[in-house]
């Protein structure tokens, strides 16, 4: 649950949080992907706990192919 005092970020700050280009985020939001995300208007922001689930969630091991 987000706590009302947690300051939200724009899409600017998270893009910079992530290391991505804001037109990436806009791709995702658009495509359904991405990380969790609120729409008050026209405006939308991004919760930094939601920036770092996403980074967790996007942890992914090496599969080893053997052939």
């Amino acid at each position: 649950m987000n706590d009302v005092n947690e300051k939200l970020l724009n899409d600017r700050q998270a893009a910079e949080i992530l290391g991505l280009a804001v037109s990436t985020l806009r791709n995702w939001r658009n495509n359904g992907r991405g990380p969790v995300y609120r729409k008050m208007g026209r405006a939308v922001r991004y919760a930094l706990a939601d920036l770092q689930a996403f980074i967790n969630e996007s942890k992914r091991t090496p599969y080893l192919r053997r052939d």
